[in-house]
């Protein structure tokens, strides 16, 4: 398995700092790449395929960027691997909507490899389709609450 590209986690990083600044309106992307540690050209052009995916919404001019299309509660991490990276199965032949047999395959329905990597898909699946933004900026306030109440001590 490959696992997740750079660009869906500069993706996923980008769509976390929208959701943080939801509440304030439209991102110019330049403060975004800047706050978020994404290279601008780089996030332009991931930025641009989540709008044309109806993730992500723009606004030309004053006040203008890149804001969340829906509420957080609406868009699960699942969605926004998909639209960067393509299907979640780890074997093309287990995935569900962009199924291709193996080349070396004789029986995609007997192969063992192929069942087990359809549990691997579904269990990925069901964990990224039902985690929503909203859910994972929960998380970080969380995480971010637990360390900030961590005292330490140095002598």
């Amino acid at each position: 398995m490959n696992g997740m590209s750079r660009k869906a986690r500069y993706a996923l990083r980008a769509l976390y700092g929208l959701t943080a600044d939801e509440a304030r309106g439209p991102v110019l992307i330049a403060d975004l790449a800047e706050r978020e540690h994404i290279p601008r050209k780089f996030l332009e052009v991931i930025l641009l395929e989540l709008k044309n995916a109806g993730v992500l919404k723009s606004k030309k001019g004053k006040g203008g960027g890149y804001a969340l299309a829906r509420s957080p509660e609406q868009i699960t991490i699942g969605q926004i691997i998909r639209v960067i990276d393509g299907p979640l199965a780890p074997l093309p032949c287990a995935s569900e909507r962009a199924y291709v047999k193996c080349e070396e395959c004789t029986d995609d329905a007997t192969c063992g490899t192929r069942q087990v990597m359809k549990k691997v898909r579904d269990a990925i699946a069901g964990i990224l389709d039902s985690t929503t933004l909203a859910d994972v900026q929960a998380q970080i306030a969380r995480a971010r609450a637990s360390s900030a109440s961590t005292v330490t001590y140095s002598i």
